[in-house]
């Protein structure tokens, strides 16, 4: 048997003081629904766009059990808008194996940016990140992902424990199903302090402060012929995306 231990679960209320304090949250689906203003069933009429994802052709150790769709947006003066399509790009500072490479996904199905849930999430999470850090322009990639058991093991980040070069980061739950493992680990970049708890809720949220924090979730395993595990991951950088500057 694998331990798993629960998310350390807070009210929305509480999080702008500990994110200040600890740099980084978890908030369950109720708390993510206070904090965004976004109803759960609206929420989850998107799920269906996970079953549509494309593979990531670029994972260097060959493996298939990585899908994926991949925008982008500026939110800026109150209002989100989806910027042109760009390759997502990294440094190898923050990604060893995949980084330095523009990686070019596909974008995020139009229909899923137009729905008002998809708006509302995202420019809620911008604003809480300006209550945060004071930024007049918000820089948003949005990444859908499926991870799945086709090799027999699936990795939610085969690039190990790492920052995103960003300025915050939301890892976002939408469902598991099937699946063992999947532990995401939190740690100071700076300091000893750590922890360890698995997402099992969908819509429920891990949001970190990225100079500060280091993330990394486990690999997931099948627990009968096949499973997987979607996410929403959303990044925040002030004024530009990476690359741009």
């Amino acid at each position: 048997m694998t331990a798993s231990f629960p998310p350390p679960s807070i009210p929305a209320a509480e999080l702008p003081a500990q994110m200040r304090a600890q740099g980084d949250a978890v908030l369950a689906a109720s708390g993510l629904a206070v904090l965004t203003g976004c109803d759960l069933a609206a929420l989850d009429a998107l799920k269906p766009s996970w079953d549509v994802l494309p593979h990531d052709e670029y994972l260097k150790d060959g493996g298939r059990y990585r899908r994926r769709r991949h925008s982008c947006f500026v939110f800026e003066s109150g209002a989100l808008v989806q910027a042109p399509h760009r390759a997502h790009w990294q440094s190898l500072d923050y990604n060893a194996l995949h980084g330095g490479m523009h990686r070019w996904f596909e974008p995020i199905d139009p229909a899923v940016v137009a729905t008002p849930a998809w708006t509302q999430l995202l420019s809620a999470l911008a604003r809480t990140c300006s209550g945060l850090k004071m930024a007049s322009r918000w820089c948003i990639e949005a990444h859908q992902f499926r991870i799945d058991t086709s090799d027999g093991l699936g990795r939610p980040t085969p690039e190990g424990a790492h920052r995103d070069g960003v300025d915050f980061v939301a890892v976002i739950l939408v469902g598991r199903e099937g699946v063992k493992g999947g532990e995401t680990r939190v740690f100071e970049a700076a300091g000893p302090w750590g922890q360890r708890f698995t997402l099992a809720e969908p819509w429920s949220m891990l949001l970190l402060d990225d100079a500060r924090m280091i993330h990394e979730t486990t690999p997931i395993q099948p627990l009968g012929e096949y499973g997987h595990r979607d996410t929403l991951v959303l990044t925040f950088r002030e004024n530009a995306f990476q690359g741009d500057d």
